[in-house]
């Protein structure tokens, strides 16, 4: 097969990063983050943008779809799906190599799996008449819509059922969309292992002013509960701030909750593989063993 994409993932915490900065100097390519909260600007620590892995020997490797949205706007699998395609038109037409990297499973998925996502064009009217409707009357839109969705969280309110049907029945194709046939690289070192780096990780990222970069966010305007709904370090710190745990209570549980997210990852990624994607599995981020991998199958398009 030939193939037009390098993607990187991998359970949280595994230098996944670093890795695909190192391939991407290799290959001569730049890399499309496919992170779903380095998006968001000034949520540095929490979300690990640790900028420094993008500089390889003294060259800054290119990276995109990293700080490009101020909190409290929203960001989705459309806005990511729509952005990827942009930017992957670009390096392709610079004749450089794409490589995408990150863990957020659904995001992974829309592009390596070829989702059929369409452009939003004309849906004030639609949307006006959505409203009118109940949410079991949506519900049965939705499923006329979509057999297998995607994403249940859809389901979880009016107001996303509606945005879900409108997407579903855009009849614009997205601009630059494109088959994409991905040679896929997971690292993944084991469970214990990635518990272990996972608390040295927090550990660090506490002592280098995790919960003061939450505070400025508070200070500057941006209300609790948008923290909160941006999951793990951004929800327990900010809860932590309006006094629900004390501040062991809350390492405590984030801990867990980072392992608990670290399996759902790798659950995904075996959910996909179940679905016929093909992935080449490295039990640590050893750039000599990917490249070596790359050179024997990776057949560019």
């Amino acid at each position: 097969m030939n193939y037009n994409l390098i993607t990187i993932l991998g359970p949280t915490a595994v230098g996944k990063t670093r890795l695909a900065a190192e391939i991407a100097f290799a290959f001569n390519g730049e890399i499309i983050s496919a992170d779903s909260r380095q998006v968001y600007r000034k949520l540095n620590i929490g979300t690990g943008k640790d900028y420094d892995d993008y500089v390889v020997n003294g060259v800054q490797i290119p990276s995109h779809l990293v700080d490009v949205v101020d909190l409290p706007k929203e960001y989705n699998l459309f806005n990511f799906y729509k952005s990827f395609f942009q930017v992957f038109t670009s390096i392709k037409n610079r004749e450089k190599e794409a490589i995408l990297c990150g863990g957020s499973g659904l995001y992974l998925s829309s592009v390596i799996q070829n989702y059929d996502l369409k452009e939003i064009e004309n849906t004030d009217s639609l949307e006006q008449e959505l409203k009118l409707k109940s949410f079991d009357e949506l519900k049965e839109i939705y499923f006329s819509l979509v057999k297998k969705p995607h994403n249940k969280t859809d389901l979880t309110s009016k107001n996303r059922l509606i945005k879900a049907i409108i997407i579903e029945k855009s009849e614009k194709i997205i601009e630059g969309k494109t088959q994409i046939n991905s040679f896929n690289i997971g690292v993944n070192p084991g469970r214990e292992i990635v518990r272990r780096r996972i608390k040295a990780r927090l550990e660090k990222r506490l002592n280098e002013g995790m919960i003061d970069e939450i505070v400025k966010l508070i200070d500057d305007g941006i209300a609790p509960e948008r923290l909160i709904k941006l999951g793990l370090e951004y929800k327990f710190i900010t809860e932590y701030l309006i006094g629900k745990y004390s501040k062991e209570e809350m390492t405590e549980k984030l801990y867990y909750a980072i392992c608990a997210f670290a399996k759902r990852q790798m659950t995904w990624f075996r959910k996909m593989e179940r679905e016929g994607v093909k992935i080449f599995w490295l039990d640590k981020p050893d750039v000599n063993a990917a490249i070596e991998i790359l050179k024997m199958f990776y057949d560019r398009k």
